[in-house]
């Protein structure tokens, strides 16, 4: 387990969900919802910064069948973009498939309404994306998913 920082992001077409978990941490709590567009970056930097982030966990919502659509690609792209702002912190890319619709059923299930709760429903999403990569890390040592490559690299 890290004594640093992690940061994890769930990048959607309108909003990025933001979650951190705090040095020897076990668990991710929700940070905030930027909205996507002028500034999306320069902003997830910013916390990243602000909290001393080592790691930055970007959900990689690959279909059921374990292929990579447009969702995906749009994704790694933001996450290339990340790693290339923020060389000194690991970008790592993990399969968040399903985490949205649990946050949902999760929020639904304690009385939230999701349509109303958007922005809440993208930190959730990102929480969710986190504590799996945390419980990961914990259960088989390694960090979770994989590394986010520059410059035309690997992925």
């Amino acid at each position: 387990m890290s004594s640093s920082t992690r940061l994890a992001i769930d990048v959607g077409s309108v909003r990025i969900g933001v979650a951190a978990a705090p040095p020897d941490a076990g668990l991710a709590f929700p940070v905030e919802t930027v909205a996507r567009g002028a500034g999306d970056v320069e902003r997830i930097c910013a916390l990243a910064r602000e909290r001393d982030a080592v790691t930055i966990f970007v959900g990689d919502p690959l279909t059921l069948a374990g292929d990579a659509g447009a969702a995906a690609t749009d994704a790694r792209g933001f996450a290339r973009q990340i790693a290339e702002a923020l060389p000194q912190i690991e970008v790592r890319l993990v399969d968040e498939r399903l985490t949205t619709v649990m946050s949902q059923r999760s929020l639904a299930d304690a009385g939230r309404n999701t349509r109303k709760a958007r922005n809440v429903v993208d930190q959730a999403a990102a929480v969710a994306i986190l504590q799996n990569a945390l419980d990961t890390e914990r259960v088989t040592g390694v960090a979770a998913g994989v590394a986010v490559r520059t410059q035309g690299s690997g992925i």
